[in-house]
């Protein structure tokens, strides 16, 4: 089993490797890194369910020109994220809340945009199980921090080890509603650890990152930044939201109280500073609708990310 899994993970590497590689690419260059901290404390204070994950992305293409190039290939991204899931209670064991999950995925993505329409289309492997050590890494920063930890029992029937590959694709349009103002409708469909299809849309008030190339984290759906927008400074204020049709989860089961709800609801908001060099702050609240029958209430959480160019 751990044989394979490396297999996989080194096959993503691999591939991400070749394809970002400049001798390979014809004249590619490394174009920027992004990462988006996610966490309810954050947001509502209460350490459950999508409690906290960290997308990180690495992008290589052709000298940014402020858009997407217009062929496949030609702009690649190798994405990180890891995520904890928890249950309401990480010291005891109660009947009809959701397991503790641990994932973290590696993919590779191309974005290119051959007319008005953008397209992301990728895949990769997604990891859960006990195998990462997320568990310990959380209940060390608890401990850090004077938080409760994750009981045994809660450990001990966590989702287990596995490997499931993934492919999604994305695709999105701006329109200019005028001044500085626009929407991006977009549509999403997976299929992996969790398989989907998403329709949605993000609103944006105001020039800072305009330029830029963004990428979408999956808790929040907030686009974070990979390649700033040079010499758009000041304040940005984003909205959005989506709809998404559940078909499967590894971290749910399909019957019982703990079974996934068949549609969730995102809405989000959130403020982005950037000044002329590219640096920028930004921090955003999702509201995450109720994912399984039983989970009492929806929650809110928090979304930071912070550059600094020099």
């Amino acid at each position: 089993m751990l044989h394979r899994l490396l297999s996989g993970v080194a096959a993503v590497l691999c591939a991400a490797c070749l394809l970002a590689s400049p001798a390979s690419a014809g004249g590619r260059e490394r174009l920027g890194f992004g990462m988006l901290f996610t966490n309810d404390a954050f947001g509502d204070g209460d350490d459950r369910w999508r409690t906290a994950s960290i997308a990180s992305s690495y992008a290589w293409g052709p000298k940014w020109q402020g858009r997407l190039p217009r062929d496949f290939g030609d702009l690649i991204e190798l994405r990180v994220n890891g995520e904890v899931i928890a249950p309401a209670d990480l010291g005891t064991l109660v009947p009809n809340s959701r397991r503790y999950a641990q994932a973290l995925s590696l993919e590779v993505f191309s974005h290119f945009a051959p007319g008005a329409v953008e397209f992301s289309l990728g895949g990769g492997l997604v990891l859960t199980g006990p195998m990462l050590g997320l568990d310990d890494l959380q209940n060390w920063l608890h401990g850090v921090l004077g938080a409760n930890k994750i009981s045994s029992a809660i450990k001990r029937t966590q989702i287990d080890n596995h490997a499931t590959p993934e492919l999604a694709l994305e695709m999105g349009r701006n329109f200019e509603l005028g001044g500085t103002t626009r929407i991006r409708p977009f549509f999403e469909a997976r299929a992996g650890v969790e398989t989907y299809l998403r329709l949605g849309a993000d609103l944006t008030f105001g020039l800072a990152g305009d330029g830029g190339f963004d990428v979408r984290a999956p808790v929040t759906g907030f686009r974070y930044s990979i390649v700033p927008g040079i010499g758009q400074r000041g304040f940005s204020f984003v909205a959005g939201g989506d709809v998404t049709q559940i078909f499967d989860s590894r971290f749910l089961s399909d019957n019982g109280p703990t079974r996934f709800n068949r549609t969730r609801t995102r809405l989000r908001a959130g403020l982005r500073w950037n000044n002329r060099r590219g640096s920028s702050i930004f921090y955003g609240v999702t509201w995450l609708d109720k994912e399984f029958a039983s989970q009492p209430d929806s929650q809110l959480t928090g979304a930071v990310q912070v550059r600094i160019v020099f």
